[in-house]
């Protein structure tokens, strides 16, 4: 199955009304997800509409542009903007969750049932790694299974900065992308003690702005020049043949850690790598599994001194603790709206400006390849 391609240009206000209204279904997919997912978990609708509502002198002061973008969205799509703007929270409203079960644990109470976060495996390679010779960044997206029929490509053609194309639940501003700059970003989800309150920008608004990354630098001087809401990891490779992990919790500046490598391959899950300054990983609670599929990742990449397209999907294909594997497959025992899986893969080459894409678990689904040469030209 292919996934859908919607592509927008213009100003910024025709951009995101475009978007809304040629992602519509799929954007009323993902509204329905999330208000099931969050009353799950002890959130009605109405009450993270009340918290998203709280980010709003933060995006105002720090990024009104993407309130702008997210105003379009709602205008083309027929929702609301606080419907849209609830969705570009979703990551802070669930994070909040986890800190609350955290606490009654701590407390002594019950064991709660679980928050819902993401799961994600990530690596970048520079390339000397790559049997092309050519920097990548690769990653499967685990989420909830319910979503998967909300996930776009969505193909961005801007006059007020780099274009850009990027894998996203529908209604959200960006996620997984690849920028005209030769700028690749994976993301990958990190929740903390220091997650929960609504002090900074949100998780995908922090995304978005990194869309716009000339190159590695930038990206961690707009990271460190922001108050961030929340935490979350940002793997990224440039055409120039720069890659950079950059764990971040809760903060500003004394909350970012990049990571280097030596060896020109980085992994990373949804465990920090680094100790959280002012706070302690909740890993261990929320994403459990990030440490075997940490584990078998490493191994993956480490056995080959350059990796070919096959081994780098094979890696993305691993069931080392299934079903909770790099390559995430629903729990039969769980509630089906509630069940992973590994919404898709994505192997993104800056220098040639080319993504290979895969809906579904990568180990069963066909792979596209996809050529944005032109779309994303060098600026």
């Amino acid at each position: 199955m292919t996934l859908p391609r919607i592509r927008i240009s213009g100003s910024p206000a025709e951009r995101s009304e475009q978007y809304g209204r040629l992602a519509r279904e799929q954007i009323l997919h993902i509204r329905a997800g999330y208000e099931h997912a969050f009353a799950a978990k002890g959130t009605s609708w109405e009450h993270a509409v009340d918290f998203a509502r709280q980010f709003l002198p933060f995006i105002d002061a720090h990024a009104s542009h993407l309130r702008g973008e997210m105003e379009g969205i709602a205008a083309g799509s027929g929702l609301s903007f606080d419907e849209i703007l609830t969705l570009n929270c979703r990551s802070e409203i669930l994070y909040a969750a986890t800190v609350r079960t955290h606490a009654s644990i701590k407390a002594g109470s019950a064991y709660p049932a679980m928050p819902l976060l993401g799961e994600c495996s990530a690596m970048a390679l520079e390339g000397d790694r790559t049997s092309t010779g050519q920097p990548l960044v690769a990653q499967n997206w685990d989420w909830l299974e319910a979503l998967g029929p909300g996930v776009i490509l969505l193909e961005v053609e801007r006059e007020d900065g780099p274009n850009y194309v990027t894998l996203v639940e529908a209604g959200l501003l960006a996620k997984m992308s690849m920028n005209a700059h030769g700028v690749a970003m994976g993301i990958t989800t990190l929740a903390s003690t220091r997650d929960g309150t609504p002090a900074g920008l949100p998780f995908h608004v922090l995304i978005r702005m990194l869309t716009d990354a000339p190159h590695v630098s930038a990206a961690v001087e707009m990271l460190a020049s922001v108050p961030r809401a929340t935490g979350g990891n940002f793997m990224l490779a440039t055409a120039t043949g720069a890659v950079l992990n950059i764990e971040t919790s809760p903060g500003a500046a004394e909350n970012i850690s990049p990571q280097v490598s030596l060896s020109g391959a980085l992994v990373h899950t949804n465990h920090f790598l680094d100790p959280v300054p002012g706070g302690a990983d909740l890993a261990a609670l929320a994403m459990p599994d990030s440490f075997v599929r940490y584990g078998r990742l490493c191994r993956a990449v480490d056995q080959h001194e350059r990796l070919s397209h096959t081994e780098i999907q094979r890696a993305l294909s691993d069931h080392g603790d299934f079903p909770n594997s790099i390559c995430c497959h629903p729990d039969v025992v769980t509630d089906p709206r509630s069940r992973w899986a590994t919404l898709a893969s994505v192997v993104m080459h800056p220098k040639s400006r080319a993504l290979e894409v895969a809906q579904g678990t990568p180990c069963s689904s066909g792979w596209d390849q996809l050529d944005y040469s032109e779309l994303l030209a060098a600026t």
